[in-house]
């Protein structure tokens, strides 16, 4: 018959709670990077990525509507010379 040890019993208890805290502090120092993090992206007016992509979007049709523009204009001209 096994006969439980206090002192161990305390001691498996102890490391227990210590990754517990170790946990913790861990998820508590992530989310600490990540709100720095998001703070300094934001002072320098970086884009998100769905910015960016927007933008990229809206300069593509910009530029085929100019192409297009471009094409009917030099028609208009053709015809009047």
């Amino acid at each position: 018959m096994q006969t439980r040890n206090k002192i161990l019993d305390d001691l498996s208890q102890l490391m227990t709670n210590a990754m517990g805290v170790a946990q913790g502090a861990k998820s508590e120092a992530e989310t600490a990077m990540s709100s720095m993090m998001d703070r300094w992206l934001a002072d320098r007016n970086f884009v998100t990525r769905e910015e960016f992509d927007a933008v990229r979007t809206m300069a593509q049709k910009a530029r085929e509507e100019n192409a297009t523009l471009l094409a009917r204009i030099e028609a208009l001209e053709a015809k009047t010379k």
